[in-house]
């Protein structure tokens, strides 16, 4: 009976032994994943903060270097807009005869530097002087002084300081042409300042696309960086180097073009309130330039990530695998 209960009892242990020992296997394989979990979270979050800043780097580059392009175009429209604003009047004798000044007119008009022609007379003149000065000199002097005048506006492609005095000069020489008046100096002024801002926003531009290329690479690098262990790793089981970088090239495709997406969004809000404040630039006018400016700002970005991307993998390719680390 002894030895039964004996039997007995160290069955009961050796069951309690091997419940324990179940129980703990159990509590350690629910513990284990517990303990990895931060862990992926960790390399999850990282991962998406990763992506997240090169997405953030292309579309802010892409952006800027868009705004910058629509400045650009824009500036030129300004210029031309003040260029086009310079007039050049020919003040004719009273003794001129009405075929003479419609033939003078018409020649005028011919010449393909003209935007347009515009005959004021004398009338007309002391009206707009009268409104100009606050009140009527004829009053005073009791005649009308000044002269018939044609006044000429310059397309701004053609405007230049050298076309515009030979063509006063030839103006000049006509029997009941009086004087050729425009303003040489701020002529001079604007055409040498127009040079110069637009040398230096091409400057700027090439500077500015320089910069564009040295961030998005960077960012992309910085993001192959962080699997350069799985690259090596996939090319040590026997993975080729165009499988391997063919995922890096299609992952950062698509980030680069969340990021023009979102540049361009970014941009066409601007350009919306560029011409609801600026009428005058007249933007939407001509929907080819801004057009140009997204499809050049797209192309940009997309080509320098996909090149950055080739490279920056092909150098992990290309090390050993002990100088990975």
């Amino acid at each position: 009976m002894r030895k039964n209960t004996l039997i007995k009892e160290r069955k009961k242990v050796s069951a309690l032994k091997l419940l324990f020992i179940d129980g703990f296997l159990i509590l350690l394989k629910q513990t284990i994943p517990m303990r990895q979990l931060p862990e992926e979270r960790f390399n999850k979050r990282r991962l998406i903060s990763t992506y997240f800043s090169v997405v953030v780097s292309i579309s802010l580059v892409l952006f800027l270097t868009g705004i910058l392009g629509i400045l650009l175009i824009n500036s030129k429209k300004v210029a031309d807009h003040f260029k086009e604003q310079i007039v050049m009047s020919i003040y004719v004798k009273d003794s001129a005869k009405d075929i003479e000044l419609k033939q003078l007119q018409k020649t005028l008009r011919l010449n393909t530097a003209t935007k347009n022609v515009i005959f004021v007379s004398k009338e007309e003149a002391s009206k707009r002087h009268a409104n100009e000065i606050g009140e009527d000199f004829m009053e005073f002097l009791g005649y009308n002084p000044l002269l018939n005048s044609i006044d000429v506006y310059f397309k701004a492609s053609f405007l230049n300081p050298a076309m515009v005095s030979k063509l006063s000069k030839d103006i000049a020489l006509y029997s009941y042409v009086n004087e050729v008046v425009y303003d040489r100096p701020l002529l001079e002024l604007l055409d040498e300042n127009i040079k110069k801002i637009t040398l230096w926003m091409l400057l700027a531009s090439g500077l500015f696309i320089f910069v564009a290329l040295l961030l998005i690479n960077s960012s992309i690098r910085l993001s192959i960086y962080s699997k350069r262990l799985i690259i090596k790793t996939m090319q040590l089981v026997g993975a080729t180097k165009s499988f391997i970088r063919r995922p890096f090239i299609k992952t950062h495709f698509l980030m680069s073009t969340l990021g023009a997406v979102i540049a361009m969004s970014g941009m066409a809000l601007v350009i919306y309130e560029m011409q609801k404040r600026f009428p005058e630039l007249q933007i939407f006018d001509n929907p080819l330039e801004p057009a140009l400016v997204f499809i050049g700002v797209s192309l940009l970005g997309l080509g320098i990530t996909i090149i950055s991307t080739f490279f920056a993998t092909q150098r992990y390719l290309n090390l050993k695998s002990d100088a990975v680390n």
